[in-house]
C-alpha cells in the first residue's frame, strides 16, 4: 500500500472516530437530560412517598397494637372458655354419677317390689285360691252326688246312650 492510500485510510479512520465520539457525546448529553428529568420527577414524588411511608408506618403501628389487643382478648376468652368447659365437664360427670346411683337404687326398689308382689301372689294362691278351688271341687262333687241321688229311677235310653258315647 502506498503512503497516500495509507494516509487516506488513516484520515477516514480518524473522521469515523471523530463522528463516533461526537455521536457518543450527543448520546451522553441525551442520557444526562433524561437523568435530570427523572431526578426532577423523583424530587416531586419523594415528599409524597415519604408522607405515604409515614402514614403506612403509623397505620402499621396502630394495626399491630390493635392485633395485640385482639390477641390478648381472644386469649383471655379462650382461657375463660377452657375453665368453663372444665366446670361443665365436672358437672356432667357428677350428674352422670348421680344418675347411675339413682338408677341402681331404682333397680333395687323395683327388684324388691317385684319380689314382694311375687310373694304376695304365692301367699294369696296358697292361702285363699287353693282352698277356694278345693271347696269349689267339693261343692261340685256334692252337687253331682245330690243330683244323682235326687234324680230318681233309671236313666232314659237317650240319656244312657249319651253317657256311653261320652266314654267311647
Amino acid at each position: 500500500m502506498s503512503t497516500d492510500a495509507l494516509i487516506n485510510v488513516m484520515t477516514a479512520a480518524v473522521v469515523i472516530s471523530s463522528i463516533a465520539l461526537a455521536a457518543q457525546a450527543v448520546m451522553i448529553f441525551g442520557i444526562f437530560k433524561a437523568i435530570r428529568m427523572v431526578r426532577d420527577q423523583l424530587n416531586q414524588f419523594l415528599p409524597k412517598a415519604e408522607t405515604f411511608l409515614t402514614d403506612t408506618k403509623r397505620t402499621m403501628e396502630e394495626s399491630r397494637r390493635q392485633v395485640q389487643e385482639v390477641s390478648q382478648k381472644a386469649n383471655s376468652v379462650l382461657d375463660l372458655t377452657q375453665k368453663q368447659l372444665v366446670r361443665v365437664d365436672e358437672v356432667l360427670g357428677e350428674a352422670a354419677e348421680r344418675a347411675k346411683v339413682q338408677l341402681e337404687r331404682v333397680e333395687l326398689v323395683l327388684d324388691d317390689t317385684i319380689s314382694r308382689v311375687h310373694d304376695t301372689v304365692v301367699t294369696l294362691n296358697n292361702t285363699i285360691l287353693r282352698p277356694m278351688r278345693e271347696l269349689n271341687g267339693m261343692a261340685s262333687g256334692l252337687k253331682a252326688a245330690f243330683q244323682f241321688l235326687l234324680r230318681g229311677g233309671r236313666p232314659t235310653v237317650a240319656q244312657a246312650t249319651a253317657d256311653e258315647e261320652m266314654f267311647i
